[in-house]
């Protein structure tokens, strides 16, 4: 392999120059021009569309497909957002050429280790008749089976001839017959099928996907990674173009333990999580808001909703007001919760389900630290920052980004005594023109949650001065944190916004004007059948419209 190593970089830059897995183009563009032929003739007519796998889809497909200790451990640069979902921006996401070095690193480890002594047995379902030549029959059955995995369809004819001799070609280089496979499969994991969800239409003139291209939306969807073999078999027979055979699929899945997977993927793009990775908080201030609080923060929430609406099938509007929920030791600490010992060796990130009391100030996600603390400041809360999170990411309503030149002194001076609280700080900031507009559709809900301060501890007063938390959501009063998770539970753009978001999660876009009637259906039917969320996302995923090709949003 060593050998492999010295050669594997020269090799791999002369199939990139060649076109095998070129990027020099936006996910959303037809790939025929940058890909190989073999790769380019599989794409059906009508064009293709692309989603880049995110980290999380990357390393389940490895895992799944070679295994947990061939593990990835994938870093990708951080993603833009659009419409609320990194989902919808992957459409458009690009690889530079830096990554591109980074997932031909990724490769060539990936594809050492399964070709090793300690895996090939395992993962190769053939033995050649040299170690040291060539053996097409042998790659040949690797290649294909391995291949229908990765791009989630079987390999084209000419893509399998061209991945047999490239094989065969690089064996011959290095004496190797293991080698040379590891030189095609690191080839395969860095091409455009692989590291993109390309969809292509089907060739029936009824402007909807193919039945694999079928398959992988569902499986992304419902999965948040590749389709297994169940799902391309049904792909293969024709199965997907039924709407039972929809249908079946969709139940199988929604049964599996994988569809948390989904819903996890889908609750941490819609609660930004993503930004945890770039949060700091000041030490010096908070203290107890250490890494392990950074991660139980998250888990926390990701608990909770799948406790409520998983589990226990409950109403997605009782996420606001819901009393139950997980705590571990480290996460007590920051809420000043005890949690009891349930083993005499309880670890500090051990998990125990709790529920507040009716006196306790918590109550719903929204006074979680997942929220609180990732809608503040290094160094203090900021009541504007979390209540225009609470408008854009669960209720679909658009803040305006501040004016350039707007002189944020007073509400930053936490040391003023002429202003004690935020309260104070921001009336005062507001009394600027272009400043109260914006203000108003934050402030009173963020206020609200201003007892939690940017870490997510509780506090009562702010610099001796009792903190204000009463309000109005759109014209509904509130008086505290718990009044406002019941003001969001009956507004009716709280549901409103769920449909909308989980429609442009699953479509990879935001619904155009024409498919206005079936997001409105999705909504009827969301409110009739008690606001379930495995409900809706059954919905969605055996809907004709999440199968049609996609259209420019109007």
């Amino acid at each position: 392999m060593n050998k492999m190593r010295q050669i594997g970089s020269t090799l791999r830059r002369f199939a990139l120059l060649a076109g095998l897995p070129a990027f020099a183009l936006t996910a959303s563009t037809t790939v025929a021009p940058s890909m190989a032929a073999s790769e380019a003739a599989s794409a059906a007519p009508g064009g293709v569309v692309m989603r880049r796998l995110t980290p999380d889809q990357y390393e389940h497909i490895i895992t799944q497909t070679f295994g947990a200790d061939v593990s990835s451990a994938a870093r990708f640069a951080d993603q833009t957002r659009e419409g609320g979902l990194i989902a919808i921006s992957a459409s458009r996401t690009t690889v530079t050429p830096p990554e591109l070095e980074q997932f031909d690193g990724l490769a060539r480890s990936i594809a050492e280790k399964v070709v090793d002594k300690d895996h090939r047995d395992l993962l190769i379902p053939c033995k050649p008749a040299s170690l040291k030549e060539p053996d097409d029959a042998c790659a040949r059955q690797f290649l294909t089976t391995v291949g229908r995995t990765l791009y989630r369809r079987p390999l084209t004819p000419a893509e399998a001839d061209a991945r047999v001799k490239a094989a065969a070609e690089a064996a011959r280089t290095t004496g190797s017959f293991y080698d040379g496979l590891a030189y095609e499969l690191a080839g395969m994991l860095v091409s455009p099928s692989f590291l993109f969800r390309i969809e292509s239409v089907a060739n029936n003139g009824k402007g909807e996907l193919d039945a694999y291209s079928k398959a992988s939306r569902l499986s992304f969807f419902l999965w948040n990674t590749q389709p297994d073999e169940a799902l391309l078999k049904a792909a293969e027979k024709g199965e997907l173009d039924t709407p039972k055979g929809v249908a079946a699929q969709v139940d199988r899945m929604i049964a599996s333990r994988r569809f948390e997977t989904a819903m996890r993927a889908f609750f941490s793009d819609l609660l930004m999580f993503d930004e945890f990775n770039a949060l700091s908080k000041d030490a010096m201030i908070y203290p107890r808001f250490t890494q392990q609080v950074t991660k139980d923060a998250q888990e926390q929430t990701m608990r909770t909703l799948i406790d409520l609406l998983l589990t226990n099938k409950g109403d997605y509007r009782d996420i606001f007001t819901t009393r139950k929920t997980f705590l571990t030791p480290a996460l007590g600490s920051l809420y000043s919760f005890p949690v009891p010992k349930t083993t005499p060796n309880m670890e500090p990130a051990d998990w125990i389900q709790i529920e507040y009391p009716e006196n306790d100030p918590r109550s719903g996600i929204l006074t979680q630290a997942s929220f609180v603390a990732l809608h503040s400041h290094p160094g203090r809360s900021s009541p504007t920052l979390r209540g225009k999170a609470l408008r854009e990411i669960l209720l679909c309503q658009r803040v305006p980004d501040p004016p350039g030149n707007v002189n944020f002194t007073v509400v930053q001076d936490t040391t003023n005594p002429q202003y004690k609280t935020a309260r104070e700080r921001l009336n005062a900031h507001a009394t600027e023109a272009m400043c109260t507009g914006c203000h108003k559709i934050t402030d009173p809900m963020g206020l609200a949650l201003d007892v939690f301060d940017g870490a997510g501890s509780y506090r009562a007063r702010e610099n001796g001065a009792a903190i204000d938390t009463s309000g109005t959501l759109d014209g509904v009063v509130f008086k505290n944190a718990t009044d406002l998770g019941k003001v969001l539970h009956d507004h009716p753009s709280a549901p409103k916004c769920l449909v909308t978001r989980l429609t442009s999660y699953a479509l990879g876009r935001v619904p155009s004007n024409d498919e206005k009637a079936w997001t409105d259906g999705l909504l009827a039917g969301f409110a009739k059948e008690g606001y379930r969320v495995p409900d809706l996302f059954k919905h969605v995923a055996t809907s004709p419209e999440f199968f049609k090709v996609a259209t420019a949003a109007k």
